[in-house]
């Protein structure tokens, strides 16, 4: 198809620079004779790239190699095996194996020998192109994997991120799955605004929020304001459970535009040493560069207060804290922590959220409010069923009402009715009420 095309030459091109390098490494050449690289413009997400950053050749290089064994398992392989016939060593090449991919995978040493042979001042050069400071770093595009210590740095793989890959060869981008990697559930809903009951004041917060994600890159980039300001913005929704935070992110990512991730501390957070920071660092190169909204629920569990230190146990604990504080304070895009209790976190945090957002326990209006939405338009309220009494009588929070009159439609449903009488309604709620060991 068309939008191979520049794919299928850049291939060949990277190919005719490696045998141009090994050429001149084995004597066969006295240098490498590779014109300057060129493309048609063209639709396709791999021009878009190129279009976008605009790489050196060194970049272009780098990153054709990163791509090279996902486009083409033997890449290397039939490359070194027609110049090495006898096979052996050949450590000035770098590359490793994989634990399910046989071919030969890049390292940063496999970039230094293409890119500069034995010459040590261009191999240095070449090694800047994985600083935290070059672009394919801060976009986070690509990146040499951890080595065991004290071996070479630039022994690490070659690792591409997994979307450009997937952007590059199928032309689109697939939400991250939820597992281990990326412990965090795409969150969505059907609802709007006007499902949201809360009071004017919890509402004009969220406002100040929304139009933060809408014009935050203007406020940054355009009006310079990226010099004193710190990026990103933080969040603490706090509150009685089921009172509408998760509801709230969700929609704040629906009317902006955002993905909003949900993440999952159960899975974050490890009694292994070290574990933790790994998962959160995974977390956040991911998100990074996404302008997703980032939603942390229960953060109790890791947000919680720090500790005073008597153990080992405490130290590490507080090491986790701090960490997460640098990761969340340096994340560019917007950061919602819930909690049930604002005196759960901790202040070192709370003192650098620009919004505390407190979602109370809905009152009686709202209540009806949320009541009157809740109900499906097939069923139809019984005579003698009066719903501002009902809000006024039961103290119970928009998910608690949702329960109930889901309860209520299955057993209208159950009957083959659709009128739902005073004592069923009752009924259903005496029934959420129990969940929660209260009695009417």
């Amino acid at each position: 198809m068309e939008a191979a095309t520049n794919l299928v030459s850049a291939l060949d091109y990277l190919k005719d620079v490696v045998i141009g390098r090994l050429k001149v490494h084995l004597g066969q050449s006295e240098k490498e004779s590779v014109l300057a690289p060129s493309f048609r413009q063209d639709a396709s997400p791999f021009t878009e790239f190129l279009n976008r950053y605009k790489p050196s050749f060194e970049e272009y290089i780098t990153f054709l190699l990163a791509l090279a064994p996902h486009l083409q398992p033997d890449f290397f392989n039939t490359i070194t095996e027609k110049h090495l016939p006898n096979g052996g060593d050949f450590p000035a090449f770098g590359g490793v194996k994989g634990q399910n991919h046989r071919g030969i995978l890049p390292t940063g040493e496999t970039v230094q020998f293409i890119l500069a042979g034995n010459n040590l001042a261009k191999r240095l050069e070449a090694q800047q192109l994985f600083s935290s400071g070059h672009w394919f770093a801060r976009k986070g595009i690509l990146w040499l994997e951890q080595v065991p210590e004290g071996e070479p740095i630039m022994s690490g793989r070659l690792a591409l991120d997994p979307e450009w890959v997937e952007r590059i060869t199928t032309g689109k981008v697939s939400p991250p799955p939820f597992n281990n990697r990326f412990p965090a559930e795409h969150l969505h809903t059907e609802l709007d605004w006007d499902d949201l009951v809360l009071p004017e004041v919890t509402f004009s917060q969220i406002r100040e929020i929304e139009t933060w994600v809408k014009h935050h890159h203007t406020l940054m980039e355009d009006w310079g304001m990226k010099r004193v300001l710190k990026p990103g913005y933080r969040a603490l929704f706090h509150g009685p459970p089921g009172t509408g935070k998760t509801l709230t992110a969700t929609l704040l990512g629906k009317f902006t535009g955002r993905e909003v991730f949900r993440v999952d501390l159960s899975l974050v957070v490890s009694k292994f040493i070290g574990e933790t920071e790994k998962n959160l660092a995974s977390l956040f190169r991911k998100a990074t560069n996404k302008d997703w909204i980032l939603f942390f629920d229960e953060a109790d569990a890791l947000f919680g207060k720090r500790t005073d230190v008597r153990d080992a146990h405490d130290k590490y604990a507080n090491q986790e804290v701090s960490y997460l504080l640098q990761r969340i304070e340096s994340y560019p895009g917007l950061v919602i922590l819930a909690s049930n209790f604002r005196s759960n976190v901790d202040d070192a945090f709370t003192r650098r959220f620009q919004a505390l957002v407190y979602f109370p326990i809905p009152r009686a209006p709202e209540r009806l409010l949320l009541w009157q939405k809740a109900f499906p338009a097939q069923i139809q309220l019984g005579p003698d069923i009066d719903l501002q009494k009902i809000a006024h009588k039961y103290e119970l929070t928009g998910s608690n009402i949702i329960n109930i009159v889901q309860y209520a439609s299955l057993e209208l449903l159950s009957k083959g009715a659709l009128v739902l009488n005073e004592q069923d309604l009752a009924s259903a709620i005496q029934r959420e009420y129990a969940k929660e060991d209260k009695i009417i």
